[in-house]
């Protein structure tokens, strides 16, 4: 009799072990995929000529505009799909504040692309770390210990080894300079102030209102559909975006490729973090940088400085050291505590 308890134990260990494994390669799977074809498209559309007679797109608020209708509306079917209420939780400028932001966002980082290379542009998103401490300080009134400060100090300057020097082959197709020209490392900068914002801003509205992340999600897009739309027709860039697009069929198939996987990474990004925590979120994403800029190098042949080389080295050595440093919550003292409360649903399952 003990003996088949014991089988019986080892056989749903077996099972819980795979179940993990396999919910693990599909996660990660799941990332890497799409944001690294994200990665791909995005320096693709920005950077490359389309045609016989060479053009380049140049209409970054245009593919903010597609993102955003195309998460907007897979947003929007998710709330109805599960019957959650349509109504706007905060107040509606909150929504347009986040979506301001998250425009700014992404037209820098679009923008920059036009004169830093990818490998530049991705390495520098991992100092985000600094503005999200600024702003979290500012606005969610946060107190940060020494060893983040250490960390963003590492980032920091792995980043401005890795911008300050470039190899002097790879040159962008907008200046006749090199690629760390000032207008490209201002608008990463931007790139970075405002995502900072936006992701603090996101949090504090979280915290303050009973949302849930589709209502949240399709608010703030529809805002930037609206407000992108807005843009394009005040510039007068719809009608040229939209005649490259219909001049370019293999531009339009590049779009729309790149706002199906934008939307469809948000889903994977979702899984991963209720399932298994931001640590190994952190992790992932930190692998799925560190491919997207190898796979930009062999694809787009950016050359790399040795310089370069060290810099990528200490800011992703920082990253991973930051992710194993982090000690793994107690399972079991958590579970307890949520029993004590007598709230039994909120119990997760932790890997």
């Amino acid at each position: 009799m003990a003996e088949s308890s014991t089988s019986s134990a080892v056989s749903v260990d077996s099972i819980s072990r795979d179940n993990k494994f396999w919910k693990g390669a599909f996660a990660v799977a799941g990332i890497m995929l799409t944001l690294v074809t994200y990665g791909v498209l995005q320096e693709k559309i920005m950077r490359v000529p389309y045609g016989a007679e060479k053009e380049y797109f140049k209409h970054s608020l245009f593919l903010v505009f597609c993102n955003r209708i195309t998460t907007s509306a897979v947003s929007a079917c998710s709330l109805l799909a599960s019957k959650k209420a349509m109504d706007p939780v905060a107040p509606i400028y909150k929504y347009c504040l986040i979506s301001v932001s998250n425009i700014l966002t992404t037209t820098c980082q679009y923008e920059a692309l036009k004169y830093v290379s990818f490998p530049v542009q991705t390495l520098a998103k991992c100092a985000k770390t600094i503005p999200v401490m600024v702003w979290g300080a500012l606005i969610m009134q946060k107190r940060y210990q020494g060893p983040d400060y250490l960390l963003a100090f590492l980032i920091t300057l792995g980043c401005s080894v890795f911008i300050l020097y470039p190899a002097g082959a790879d040159m962008s197709p907008y200046s006749r300079g090199r690629e760390n020209t000032v207008w490209g490392v201002l608008l990463m900068v931007g790139y970075l102030g405002f995502d900072g914002f936006t992701s603090t801003f996101q949090d504090k509205l979280f915290r303050g209102y009973d949302m849930e992340i589709h209502n949240q999600i399709f608010y703030t897009t529809l805002c930037s559909c609206i407000l992108s739309l807005t843009g394009l027709i005040l510039q007068g860039h719809l009608i040229p975006a939209v005649e490259f697009v219909y001049n370019h069929h293999d531009c339009f198939f590049d779009i729309a490729l790149l706002s199906t996987v934008a939307t469809v990474s948000q889903f994977f990004i979702s899984y991963t973090i209720r399932t298994f925590g931001a640590l190994t979120f952190a992790t992932i994403m930190t692998t799925r940088q560190l491919v997207s800029i190898m796979l930009s190098c062999v694809w787009f042949a950016h050359p790399l400085s040795w310089e370069q080389w060290i810099g990528a080295v200490i800011v992703f050595g920082s990253l991973y050291g930051k992710s194993f440093s982090r000690k793994m919550p107690q399972k079991t003292t958590s579970s307890i505590t949520l029993v004590q409360k007598g709230d039994p649903n909120n119990l997760k399952d932790n890997p």
